[in-house]
């Protein structure tokens, strides 16, 4: 079966509301988890490969052979500034699926960062460059490039179903998927959670004084 050329997928799917998404970023992914009723939340050997980075921004999908690469570079050539990079790769761990390079070209891009069911490589480097990668490992093994590979279509990444579109957010916790439809609703219920939890930590500090 051959792949379907880039050229034949529709790059421009609806995406939420910039100011919904910036509403979600600056929320924990915790408080954002709770909202969805933890249904959303990715699994938790997905996380940050370098401390402090964080993901924000409607998902661009690649669904992908584990340990190759080759459906990443396309998926550059179509995704919108701000947008995530949600690539399913099989939770594989043997090979990385990107490292500075494609990092550097991503920046160039205005790409917010990658979130991969797969490995990475680079992460100091990666670090350096601010280029947020959320993986469930790290390996210095390098990518096949042979396909094949589909963009913009439905794909299971940590056990959580994401369309093109959805809101990815990624803190030092792990990852989040909010459905694209629902996204202003979420950022909602999650603020009101963050409220709650924030006054409720005011009043446990207070009892100690």
């Amino acid at each position: 079966m051959t792949t379907p050329a880039p050229e034949t997928i529709d790059a421009d799917f609806p995406r939420p509301d910039r100011d919904v998404i910036e509403r979600l970023a600056k929320l924990p992914a915790a408080n954002i988890g709770d909202a969805v009723d933890r249904l959303g939340v990715a699994h938790s050997a997905i996380q940050a490969i370098w401390p402090g980075a964080k993901i924000a921004g409607p998902a661009f999908t690649v669904w992908t052979r584990p340990g190759d690469n080759q459906g990443i570079h396309q998926a550059l050539r179509l995704a919108q500034p701000g947008d995530v990079i949600v690539v399913a790769g099989g939770a594989d761990e043997s090979r990385a699926l990107l490292g500075e390079l494609i990092g550097e070209r991503a920046i160039n891009l205005g790409i917010a960062g990658f979130a991969l069911d797969g490995a990475a490589r680079d992460a100091e480097a990666l670090a350096e460059i601010g280029m947020p990668v959320f993986a469930r490992a790290t390996t210095p093994a390098g990518p096949y490039k042979n396909g094949p590979f589909r963009l913009g279509t439905a794909i299971a990444f940590g056990g959580v179903p994401v369309l093109p579109g959805d809101v990815i957010i990624g803190d030092s916790d792990g990852v989040v998927v909010v459905p694209r439809d629902q996204a202003a609703a979420v950022a909602e219920a999650a603020e009101a959670v963050f409220a709650d939890e924030t006054n409720r930590r005011q009043a446990i500090v207070a009892a100690r004084s």
